[in-house]
């Protein structure tokens, strides 16, 4: 690879040279800032829907979290993982390499969203069922979330193009399209929901939209700016040899996503059981959950892809130092917004169904006090985690996480 490609080119920048920790926070600000975004697509739907719909509405959507996390988590954990190897050969300075590497990625992505589609769609309701969905909403949860399921292949699409461009340096792009892609999700989900009164559907089709959208402008930003994943003919050559290498990494990252989601089922099951008010309660909590470790789950991503890069140019040392920088940050913002979380929980909640439902705020701020407490122990975990995967220590990781499920 040509030495220019050392220093930041266009939109690819290298994280193997500079302090370390100023180089993560650069890189982990645009991929916050995106995350926040990203949250938003489950934010809004949720906010919209409880305040336009009502309590069944909201209940219905949060009611799906567990089986959508289940389903998309898995894509875009494959999706993080096919990236390390992306970032390792762009940190050896391999171009040859990173084109390989993504064409390999793009075979496993399109096999991968033809079976999740297929799965998924087919057993929506059996699905929700076993998970004891109160009969009162599930006919709702149903029609939400397999639209949803339908539009697997934007997911898929949309983060594996961002975290291709992640591995090479290139956090800032992906926020500016999950922006433009948030602000078109809202608007059509107004527009699906109060002008054509489509229900809990509309903000469905309103999410797979503005992903396909986000997709697309991924697309055309590589092929103008980013030459080092224009990828010819030859790079989309079937190797097996490359695609088992890409599986042993993906795989196991996107295993672990979905073994946290199992989690989450059976933690949905036990809830289901509970009625629509705690269902209710913990889906706007979740959502407020969900923003407030954004940060902790932000210098995880970005300690991947700065661990990876620097083990493909063997500055061990430095993977080193920015690991125990990065890991003191995390844990002190973590635990201060925990704190906060726990202060200010009750107004936040009362943004989804306004001040007229004392006993789902209740049951909202409970949860705060046992969740909010313990943001600093994520903090070391999404860290120490990400810094494993992007040493492609990806067993590890699963291991982990079959353990934490227990």
């Amino acid at each position: 690879m040509k030495k220019s490609v050392s220093q930041r080119r266009g939109s690819v920048r290298t994280l193997t040279k500079g302090n370390p920790l100023k180089l993560v926070i650069l890189f982990t600000i645009p991929l916050l800032i995106g995350n926040v975004f990203q949250q938003l697509y489950s934010f809004m739907d949720a906010l919209i829907v409880g305040r336009t719909i009502g309590k069944d509405a909201l209940a219905a959507v949060g009611a799906t979290g567990s089986i959508n996390f289940l389903i998309i988590g898995f894509a875009q954990g494959t999706t993080a993982g096919l990236s390390v190897l992306t970032a390792q050969a762009f940190g050896a300075r391999d171009e040859r390499g990173v084109r390989k590497s993504f064409g390999s990625s793009i075979w496993i992505s399109i096999a991968i969203t033809a079976i999740l589609t297929a799965i998924s769609v087919s057993m929506t309701r059996p699905l929700l069922e076993l998970m004891q969905t109160p009969p009162e909403i599930i006919d709702q949860s149903v029609a939400f979330v397999r639209v949803i399921f339908i539009g697997v292949f934007a997911s898929m699409a949309f983060n594996l193009l961002s975290n291709m461009m992640r591995a090479l340096g290139d956090s800032r792009t992906p926020l500016i399209f999950l922006i433009i892609a948030t602000v078109v999700n809202i608007a059509l989900e107004l527009l699906f929901i109060l002008g054509f009164h489509w229900g809990v559907a509309g903000a469905g089709w309103a999410t797979v939209i503005a992903q396909t959208f986000s997709a697309i402008l991924c697309w055309l930003f590589i092929k103008k700016r980013i030459p080092l994943l224009v990828i010819r003919k030859q790079d989309l050559a079937f190797d097996w040899q490359s695609i088992l290498e890409h599986l042993k990494v993906g795989l196991p990252m996107g295993f672990s996503m979905s073994i946290i989601a199992i989690g989450s089922v059976i933690l949905q099951v036990m809830l289901n059981t509970l009625g629509t008010d705690a269902v209710a309660a913990y889906t706007a909590a979740g959502r407020i959950d969900q923003l407030a470790t954004l940060p902790a789950s932000s210098f995880g991503l970005a300690m991947a892809t700065f661990a990876a890069q620097n083990l493909g140019a063997r500055e061990y040392g430095r993977i080193r130092r920015g690991v125990h920088q990065t890991l003191a940050l995390n844990v002190g913002v973590s635990a201060v917004l925990g704190a906060l979380i726990i202060m200010f929980g009750k107004p936040l909640v009362n943004l989804f169904l306004g001040p007229n439902q004392p006993a789902v705020t209740a049951l909202a701020q409970t949860y705060f006090h046992y969740n909010a407490s313990m943001y600093w122990l994520l903090a070391i975990l999404f860290t120490m985690r990400n810094l494993l995967q992007g040493l492609g220590k990806t067993m590890v990781v699963n291991c982990k996480n079959k353990l934490a499920s227990r």
